[in-house]
Order: structure tokens, then C-alpha cells, then sequence
């Protein structure tokens, strides 16, 4: 079976060689690929859909515009790979929020998302 960690990295290497441009913004952002767990209800059994995977992109401030203005792309790509969808997140609203318990939660992913937005070009 394929791993999360495979999926992202086969997303990056693809736009890596097919669309340096984007990858120049992308190499820039931590990319992970998310496995949803759907809990089913009495609620939503009716309603309950295939549950896919699919990438976020943690963005720092500077280049959240510049990504989102290639998501169709971005999408077109991760389809490719088995992916269901794109989703950009803002890493700097997300380390800023003072309700949020990332740090707490996922110390390793807060650590990743604090490095990218230290970073300068």
C-alpha cells in the first residue's frame, strides 16, 4: 500500500518536473498528504460518501496568494496521484491562533509549520 509520505512525495516530484515555476513557491510550503477518518452517525450513514485522500499545502503569508492562484493545477496533479483534493492553509494564522493546540497536539508539525514561516526567500 502506498503511504501518505509517498503520495506527497510523488506530488512534489511531479510538479517538481513538469512545472518548476509553481515548484519554486512549493518547495517553500510543507506538504502533507491527509487520510480522513469518517465517523458515521445515525445522522449521516444516509449521507456517507467514499472518503478520499487529500494534500494540504501550509502556506506562509507571502506566497498563500501566489499558490492559490495554481490550485487548478495543483488539483489537476494531485488527481493524477489518486488524490481527491487541494487545500492551502495559511501556516501563519494557523501558529497565530491563540484557540488552536497544534503546538500541543502535533509538535512535529508545529515545529515544520514554524520553520516555513521563519524562512526568507
Amino acid at each position: 500500500m502506498i503511504t501518505s509520505e509517498d503520495l506527497a512525495q510523488q506530488f512534489s516530484i511531479i510538479i517538481e518536473h513538469t512545472h518548476p515555476r509553481v515548484w519554486e513557491l512549493l518547495r517553500q510550503c510543507y506538504v502533507k498528504v491527509i487520510n480522513p477518518k469518517p465517523y458515521l452517525t445515525r445522522t449521516n450513514i444516509k449521507t456517507c460518501i467514499r472518503y478520499g485522500r487529500y494534500i494540504a499545502i501550509y502556506c506562509p503569508d507571502r506566497l498563500i496568494n501566489a499558490i492559490v492562484a495554481e490550485k487548478n493545477l495543483l488539483t489537476e496533479v494531485a488527481e493524477y496521484v489518486g488524490l481527491v483534493e487541494v487545500v492551502c492553509l495559511n501556516a501563519n494564522n494557523l501558529l497565530r491562533d491563540p484557540l488552536s493546540n497544534l503546538k500541543s497536539a502535533y509538535p512535529h508539525l508545529w515545529l515544520d509549520l514554524l520553520l516555513i514561516i521563519t524562512q526568507e526567500k
